[in-house]
């Protein structure tokens, strides 16, 4: 029965969609569907993060991106830009560095004193998760690509802003 279920949902879904939900989904089942257009963000960053290898090209050596080949790189695809000029490596301690907040996130959840800040907490927690596996999933091509930001490494006010005032509960809360 479950099985026929999930059939149906994804039978139906494309017809709920509008056009350029569906060409994303279509781009990331296969990127070369469409290279000139919606798959060219996905390709060129894809192509970033594997050339910078083990250690990276460089802080602003990176061709794909400093080019301008990469659309969106301080926002969308940042985690291109680190990938490639700071190689797997940089992206390790990137993704350790996340590791640890929300290891921190998890201590909060242990300290708080009611079931509200119990809830909170595990909130902000999924929230930073969800950010964190969305953006790094896209640009590395294993999710859609979608406009979520790397939380306190994205371009932009609104979502830094919104990283420090989350990480500023949890503090609250620990």
């Amino acid at each position: 029965a479950t099985v026929l279920v999930a059939g149906t949902i994804a039978v139906i879904t494309p017809y709920f969609l509008k056009g350029y939900q569906r060409q994303r989904l279509l781009v990331f089942l296969d990127p070369k569907h469409d290279p000139q257009g919606a798959g060219w963000s996905l390709i060129q960053s894809k192509i970033a993060v594997g050339s910078g290898q083990l250690a990276g090209k460089g802080l602003y050596h990176g061709t794909q991106t400093q080019l301008g080949f990469v659309p969106e790189h301080a926002t969308d695809f940042i985690f291109a830009v680190i990938g490639e000029e700071l190689g797997f490596l940089g992206a390790m301690l990137l993704l350790g560095l996340y590791a640890v907040l929300l290891g921190a996130g998890a201590l909060a959840v242990t300290a708080a004193r009611d079931k509200y800040g119990v809830l909170v907490v595990v909130g902000i927690i999924a929230m930073f998760a969800f950010h964190i596996l969305i953006n790094v999933g896209m640009t590395v091509g294993i999710m859609p690509v979608t406009g979520i930001p790397l939380p306190f490494i994205s371009y932009g006010g609104s979502s830094l802003i919104t990283s420090f005032m989350a990480g500023g509960v949890l503090l609250n809360i620990h």
